[in-house]
């Protein structure tokens, strides 16, 4: 992908995932793990180019540097996106930040930024969380 390139759909699932395991500073093992599992095992990623994901994460980064840079961020995500697959981002989003059994608060809102800014609807945001929570429970 160039600098110029606009993102697919993929891509834009691969920094929404990204952005919310980053955004506490601490991408953790299982978060990175769950997201290469995504793309590995995912209809949506079929055919994705997984080393494509590095590209992706250092646009992410390099967005978080700088000062308006989440917005940006959000800016091509939503250029990218269908509006049919935000619920899946956010679902995604969801299962990364629940994917190491901790959640902080940083993370929190960095879901409820994604949620908003997709506009995923409350109650659908609510299911997809619960969804996720139980997925990832431990004995």
């Amino acid at each position: 992908m160039s600098d110029t390139a606009p993102m697919s759909p993929q891509d834009a699932l691969i920094a929404v995932m990204v952005a919310c395991s980053a955004s506490d500073e601490n991408m953790r093992t299982a978060e990175l793990v769950a997201i290469q599992r995504m793309v590995n095992h995912m209809p949506v990623f079929a055919g994705y180019d997984a080393d494509r994901i590095r590209r992706i994460s250092q646009i992410v980064f390099d967005l978080f540097e700088e000062e308006d840079g989440l917005d940006a961020l959000f800016g091509l995500i939503r250029d990218a996106l269908p509006e049919r697959l935000n619920e899946t981002a956010y679902a995604l989003a969801c299962d990364v930040v629940t994917a190491d059994g901790k959640h902080n608060d940083v993370e929190l809102r960095m879901l409820e930024e994604v949620r908003e800014e997709l506009g995923v609807d409350r109650l659908h945001a609510a299911a997809i969380e619960w969804g996720a929570r139980v997925r990832h429970m431990t004995p």
